[in-house]
């Protein structure tokens, strides 16, 4: 941790991160406005001292619906990388460390993900779903476990030629003890920076669905939803544009800073 936060970068993105994550965590308490109160005498107002991002088209304070937005489009790509991470680490540890025709067969399984584009995949399960908060999150960690597998996979391979390894072998430790004392936590620098960087893939899948009205419904705020709003009025109405697109922008570039900034702290080759 130490070496972590006094990397420049990952300090940066940590700090990001951090502020977004306190604001979420606290809309309730700082939003004030009620996200869903409609107002039809406070339509399309520009930003202002009453209202500091400004109103949408139903007269809904838009600073008050990005933090509820944020709690949405956070929550579901901490999750959604969860489930992609766990799925994952369980497929690459049974491919590297049994290799044989189950690491032939999950390589292949891999490789077919892989030839399918993701987002794509990702809108035709979610065209035969209910578009829900927690069907988008089970879909998108369900098609985005590929690479933490390669990753783990490699790491093992790796790892399983090495002299302490090898060691615990002779001694005649169990598969279970070499793969969680030894392999896993060994292997873990590299799904911490994967998880770190695919947060901020799954908050972006997750605003371009909600943008294309196949993510989180109306009323239910993100900054998706608030983007297809700010599209219909985008010639006079630009703060429903510019404030979501800014934090999308700015969370993307906190985890993406974060996780650069772990990957070199964390590299055992580094001298600092």
């Amino acid at each position: 941790m130490r070496r972590a936060m006094s990397n420049p970068m990952a300090f940066g993105g940590f700090l990001i991160i951090a502020i977004i994550m306190l604001l979420a965590l606290t809309a309730p308490l700082i939003a004030p406005f009620d996200p869903e109160a409609i107002d039809v005498k406070s339509i399309l107002l520009p930003p202002s001292s009453t209202h500091w991002m400004g109103t949408d088209g139903l007269g809904r304070d838009v600073f008050s619906r990005m933090l509820f937005g944020a709690r949405v489009s956070l929550m579901v790509g901490i999750v959604a990388v969860g489930i992609a991470t766990l799925i994952g680490i369980v497929l690459g540890s049974i491919s590297g460390y049994y290799r044989g025709w189950i690491d032939v067969f999950i390589m292949r399984l891999v490789d077919v993900m892989l030839s399918i584009p993701t987002f794509f995949l990702i809108l035709a399960v979610i065209a035969f779903l209910t578009p829900s908060i927690w069907n988008i999150m089970i879909v998108i960690g369900l098609t985005s476990w590929m690479g933490v597998t390669r990753l783990v996979r490699a790491e093992f391979l790796s790892l399983r030629s090495r002299e302490f390894v090898m060691a615990s072998e002779t001694l005649g430790a169990r598969d279970g003890r070499l793969i969680f004392r030894h392999l896993l936590p060994n292997s873990l620098t590299p799904i911490i920076v994967s998880s770190v960087l695919g947060v901020a893939s799954a908050v972006l899948v997750e605003s371009g669905l909600s943008f294309l009205g196949l993510g989180v419904q109306a009323p239910q705020s993100s900054w998706g939803n608030i983007l297809t709003d700010g599209k219909e009025y985008i010639e006079f109405a630009w703060w429903l544009s510019l404030f979501p697109g800014l934090a999308i922008l700015i969370t993307v570039l906190g985890y993406n800073l974060l996780g650069e900034g772990l990957r070199d702290a964390l590299d055992p080759r580094s001298t600092s």
